[in-house]
């Protein structure tokens, strides 16, 4: 063990008082290492709910042999998703297919647009997806995801009409241990089991990552807190998966509240830059940076990571860093941008895409004329670039020569991917782009830029605290002059 800090130490009291805790853990300030040690004051049983596997495995060798360490989806396996082990690891099947065993055999008209019967079945199956991830106990048209192109309120509700009752006959299929036509997956048989009014046998349960849990986990953690004490940790600044469902529940939490606010990763001049970040993204956490650790804040010739804030920035970066003759690593994978790719050759042949990005777009030349003239549009403009200068072959051929991160000489990220990890140098990529000009001028006759949104300063957060040595804030840098940035 180590010797804790006085936020350590104050946590470790409370936690041994019996106090349910929602623990504030900025960047690099050692959530984990506090858990473990919350873990090794007591001889009491406890159970670590981690965000997926690895961080369980991983946790697994720092915690007393008292506490099981696992992800929720774990849990509900053991308890009641072992029923369904038929289903599981069904081959995949083309949205449209699904569809079509559901009912789902012609294009249906809604406000104005002609939904092919994939892009309906796409729908219905992010409806079931969302239902999944939330507290509710029925399918409702709030669980309907937004298509681009129908976002009005009414026009929402017209497309709901069509997709609730597939959603709910898609919902009944699932419950079949045995068989049926959806593919079935660890979030079907989570819901089941929350919907059973789980209770889970233990004296502590410590939630990791707190702040991007799905309401379906929060639910059933709330629910055992009668006979077990809660302890969850992570950093409200660090949600950044609200676009897929997941809720900061710390900030609602009945229970103690404390901070970690001493990072182990950087030095003080990236905290300063950090709390930056965390003032516009109006979080109470402040960070103080290790006096150990000489960060810079500098220009970087060769970062170890690019992080980027599009799916398309980082194509950008993978088809320039391969065309140098680097070798070229991106956390994830390639399918993401495999997909967007063979969604634009797609609509280059005059065939429709079940692209959710794509999906209402009935040619490349739409896309074209909405990324260059519609100001909602402009984030698809360096994919439009990328694919009418390279052509998608050559998109789909730097995809094929990526490596693995450990035989990479640079690795390329969104940032929302490489939350939780850290390098030693990074480069911010130039796709996080400044607020639009307002229609207002300052003193000195100069455009005043528009408000910073809190989700883009939490996500601006999270990409410049991953450096340890240097941070080249590269695409951030108009923080500078924005007002926002200068009076943080």
């Amino acid at each position: 063990m180590f010797t804790p800090t006085d936020e350590q130490a104050q946590a470790a009291d409370c936690f041994n008082a019996g106090q349910h805790m929602a623990l504030q853990a900025g960047a690099g300030t050692g959530k984990t290492s506090t858990l473990a040690l919350l873990a090794h004051s007591t001889k009491r049983r406890g159970r670590y709910l981690a965000y997926n596997r690895s961080i369980a495995q991983e946790a697994a060798a720092r915690f007393p042999s008292t506490v099981t360490c696992k992800t929720a989806h774990a849990l509900a396996y053991a308890a009641l998703g072992h029923r369904y082990s038929r289903r599981l690891g069904a081959p995949r099947r083309p949205a449209w297919r699904t569809g079509q065993d559901l009912g789902i055999t012609r294009p249906v008209h809604v406000a104005g647009h002609s939904l092919t019967p994939t892009t309906l079945s796409n729908a219905v199956l992010g409806t079931v997806t969302r239902f999944c991830h939330s507290a509710d106990t029925a399918l409702t048209p709030r669980h309907v995801p937004l298509l681009r192109g129908i976002e009005d309120p009414e026009q929402h509700q017209e497309l709901a009409s069509v997709v609730v009752p597939y959603a709910a006959k898609a919902w009944a299929d699932l419950q079949n241990p045995n068989d049926g036509a959806v593919r079935f997956n660890p979030d079907h048989f989570l819901k089941i089991w929350s919907l059973t009014n789980p209770k889970i046998h233990t004296d502590f349960l410590l939630l990791d990552e707190a702040q991007d849990t799905n309401p379906v986990v929060e639910q059933i953690l709330n629910s055992q807190r009668e006979h077990a004490q809660l302890v969850m940790v992570g950093d409200s600044a660090q949600a950044i998966y609200h676009w897929r469902g997941a809720k900061d529940v710390m900030a609602t939490f009945d229970g103690t509240h404390l901070a970690l606010s001493r990072s182990f990763r950087f030095g003080p001049v990236l905290a300063a830059e950090a709390n930056r970040w965390l003032t516009i993204a109006e979080s109470p956490l402040r960070l103080s940076g290790s006096s150990t650790k000489a960060t810079r804040l500098c220009p970087v010739a060769s970062p170890d990571a690019i992080l980027c804030r599009t799916n398309v920035g980082t194509m950008q970066h993978v088809m320039a860093l391969l065309a140098g003759g680097s070798r070229v690593a991106l956390v994830g994978g390639g399918d993401s941008l495999r997909s967007l790719a063979l969604a634009a050759q797609q609509l280059q042949e005059g065939r429709p895409t079940s692209h959710p990005e794509l999906v209402l777009f009935p040619t490349w030349g739409a896309v074209q004329d909405y990324a260059a003239y519609d100001p909602s549009g402009r984030d698809l403009q360096p994919l439009v670039d990328l694919v009418d200068t390279h052509g998608v072959p050559a998109i789909l051929a730097a995809v094929n020569r990526l490596s693995s991160e450990s035989d990479a000489e640079i690795t390329v990220s969104t940032a929302h991917k490489a939350k939780g990890r850290e390098w030693a140098d990074v480069r911010i990529a130039d796709d996080f782009t400044a607020p639009q000009d307002t229609d207002e001028q300052d003193a000195a006759g100069r455009p005043v830029p528009g408000p910073i949104k809190p989700d883009e300063a939490r996500l601006a957060y999270v990409a410049v605290t991953r450096a340890s040595r240097q941070l080249d804030l590269g695409g951030l840098s108009w923080i500078e002059d924005h007002p926002a940035g200068r009076s943080a």
